[in-house]
């Protein structure tokens, strides 16, 4: 009970936050709606689909690869570095706050985060005349599956890489918007050449897209996609672990500091 309250305390600290800068929670609500309706309206005049059909096939790669992304990892990084940089980590280690429950708050608000943001997307491509064509619990794993993996990167970025706010844009422009292309978040994975689709197979956004688009759009089962799963499993898991590992070596260099 202990742990669970002070995850709770965590994750509504910085869900407060983000309702507090208003502007910060508009962007955030205005993002995947622009890009969902950007690919669905090119998918539409590309594909020759019509518009409900577009935004069927445009949800599922808006969501996974642009706005969970931006906000479950890019997210998680910019908390981690302005917690460090406001010196709220110092203020917690002399609190009786545990490490897990700081972790696990982390976590957790971010995918409250990702959650609106899955049903903005789905919102809206319904108002568009899209549907959910697959079963909806094998989706929500998915989604969920692409919060964890998200965050897991987030802390481990956040915590090993990234220093000041300034070092969290240039290392996502830098790694995170050549993944999302070659993920397939801006363009059909069907469009890449044989080359880039190979590359593309090492690409955790890659098998994030393909599987929620696979039962989303295309109402594919657990078998269909068990590939995509499988890979999906063990990259969240060993994101998670990887993230927990490089909180605590962090929260080391901090104290002896």
């Amino acid at each position: 009970m202990k742990y669970w309250n002070e995850t709770l305390a965590v994750a509504q600290r910085i869900l407060i936050e983000l309702i507090r800068r208003q502007r910060s929670l508009i962007f955030w609500m205005v993002f995947p709606i622009s890009i969902l309706i950007i690919n669905g309206y090119i998918l539409a005049e590309r594909s020759k689909l019509s518009l409900d059909d577009a935004f069927t096939n445009a949800a599922p790669m808006t969501l996974v690869g642009s706005a969970l992304f931006f906000s479950c990892l890019g997210g998680s990084v910019a908390t981690v570095v302005a917690e460090r940089e406001q010196f709220t980590l110092k203020r917690l280690f002399i609190s009786p706050l545990s490490g897990v429950s700081y972790f696990l708050g982390i976590f957790l608000a971010h995918t409250v985060i990702g959650i609106g943001q899955t049903l903005i997307v789905y919102g809206t491509t319904s108002w568009y005349g899209g549907e959910f064509k697959g079963n909806l619990g094998l989706g929500i794993m998915i989604v969920l599956l692409s919060i964890l993996a998200y965050v897991g990167v987030g802390f481990i970025v956040g915590t090993q890489l990234a220093r000041r706010t300034e070092d969290v844009t240039a290392i996502i422009a830098a790694v995170g918007v050549p993944l999302l292309i070659l993920g397939g978040a801006f363009l059909p994975a069907s469009l890449f050449p044989e080359a880039l689709l190979n590359i593309a197979k090492f690409n955790p956004i890659y098998h994030m897209t393909e599987a929620l688009n696979d039962v989303s759009a295309n109402g594919k089962t657990i078998k269909d996609i068990e590939d995509h799963l499988n890979f999906l499993i063990l990259f969240a898991i060993t994101m998670v672990i990887g993230g927990w590992i490089s909180y605590q070596i962090m929260v080391q260099v901090e104290k002896q500091l």
